[in-house]
């Protein structure tokens, strides 16, 4: 298994969290826990995990290696369109140091 992580600044990590999780949760499995800031969404090809810290949303994808792109685009572009005002950015790190994929706003979201 493929891993890659994000660490996403924002000063309401667990407000996009659990609105992340309800969303994607209307088609995958997903869970989201107040109590411990945690949360995970389950892909067919893969699993993210979810963790809310002091200034910032913590992400991972786990999945084949040929599934990462995909993972990565799945949960930082929905997470990129909620975070529309906060201009959030999304930057994937890959196990061993490669970059990811980046999701940030294009002008294109409505």
């Amino acid at each position: 298994m493929a891993r890659s992580t994000a660490r996403v600044s924002t000063d309401r990590p667990a407000r996009y969290a659990k609105q992340l999780a309800a969303h994607m949760g209307r088609k995958v499995p997903a869970e989201w826990s107040e109590e411990t800031g945690r949360g995970s969404l389950v892909f067919g090809a893969g699993r993210a995990e979810l963790a809310a810290e002091e200034g910032a949303l913590l992400l991972s994808v786990e999945g084949a290696e040929e599934s990462l792109d995909q993972l990565e685009d799945v949960v930082g572009r929905h997470l990129v369109r909620f975070g529309t005002r906060d201009e959030l950015v999304v930057a994937w790190q890959r196990e061993g140091g490669a970059a990811g994929t980046v999701q940030r706003l294009t002008g294109e979201e409505g």
